[in-house]
């Protein structure tokens, strides 16, 4: 595997693209690609994203550029910071220039078109990649501040799953080398729906024995879908499954959490993901995830919420049931 101490290319600067940018600086020379010009001046200029990351300095070391061939130009680590919605076509763009180095995707999801997780996408456009993803509980403004954090890197190879893992160790951001790919897919898209579930259970002021339930719930429904698609049990109770889940799921800086406690509040879902701000992927995870596998109760309340179907405390109220 080439030295991924060397040079790494970013591609994608909302706010955790740029955060791991500056998590990989630490130990490499890193290309962060900027699809707004000016975005890319900003940080060159200011050594700031003001727009996703106010006041957080970003290290010399990210060079960040509107043009995607320089910034993969000798990178030898790629990493995809694009949402999970536009992942292909963006990649299916960039394919011709993308080296032959390993590729990490940080979104999480599926792909509503395909029912695809984030990296079967991925392996769909660059069929001859080592495909890697990068899951855990991950706040983005957290760990920008300095801190401590922990991750997965999880790649069917274990040795190279272990090298890439070495590029984001940071003494605050602690990376640990997993080949449990399909498990830790599962788990990164599925704890956005059951982030919308506990959201919508503090929005209307269900209290805590509901919200610990809901989570519980989901958390079992996530690693039941694993299970039949193949994943290892244990991943569900690692830091890509059971630690994500918590940390999406209770936290005001998920998006998923915050859109689904406006829901809670009553808003309708334009409204609720308007007040919340950026993408919350589990609004499109949700209908894709019940398309792949319509055996899954919890999710198709939230879908049923999501569509208008049903009020927050009915959907609630039904999951409990469920029990």
């Amino acid at each position: 595997m080439p030295d991924t101490g060397r040079r790494v290319a970013v591609l994608g600067a909302g706010a955790w693209g740029t955060t791991v940018a500056a998590v990989l600086a630490q130990n490499a020379d890193v290309g962060l690609w900027c699809r707004r010009p000016e975005l890319a001046e900003e940080i060159t200029l200011t050594r700031e994203n003001s727009r996703y990351l106010p006041g957080v300095g970003l290290p010399p070391r990210i060079a960040a550029n509107p043009d995607v061939e320089v910034v993969l130009a000798g990178a030898s680590l790629v990493v995809l910071a694009v949402p999970l919605q536009q992942l292909r076509s963006r990649l299916t763009g960039w394919r011709p220039v993308v080296p032959g180095v390993p590729v990490v995707n940080l979104a999480k999801g599926v792909e509503t078109a395909t029912g695809r997780f984030g990296t079967e996408v991925v392996q769909d456009v660059l069929p001859d990649a080592e495909v890697l993803a990068l899951s855990g509980p991950n706040l983005a403004a957290e760990i920008a501040r300095g801190q401590p954090a922990a991750t997965v890197v999880a790649g069917p190879d274990d040795h190279v799953a272990r090298e890439v893992a070495s590029a984001f160790a940071t003494a605050q951001f602690h990376a640990h080398a997993v080949t449990d790919v399909v498990g830790v897919d599962v788990a990164g898209a599925f704890k956005n729906v059951v982030a919308l579930a506990v959201g919508m259970v503090e929005g209307a002021g269900l209290g805590a024995n509901a919200r610990a339930a809901v989570l519980t719930l989901g958390l079992s429904e996530m690693a039941a879908l694993g299970g039949r698609l193949g994943a290892r049990p244990g991943t569900f109770l690692g830091l890509a499954g059971a630690g994500d889940l918590v940390a999406t799921s209770t936290s005001r800086l998920s998006r998923n959490h915050r859109v689904g406690v406006a829901l809670g509040e009553g808003l309708a879902l334009a409204d609720a993901v308007g007040r919340a701000g950026g993408t919350a992927e589990g609004v499109a995870t949700a209908p894709a995830l019940l398309r792949r596998d319509p055996d899954l109760p919890f999710v198709r309340d939230v879908v049923a919420v999501l569509a208008g179907e049903r009020s927050p405390v009915a959907a609630v109220s039904r999951l409990l049931s469920a029990t």
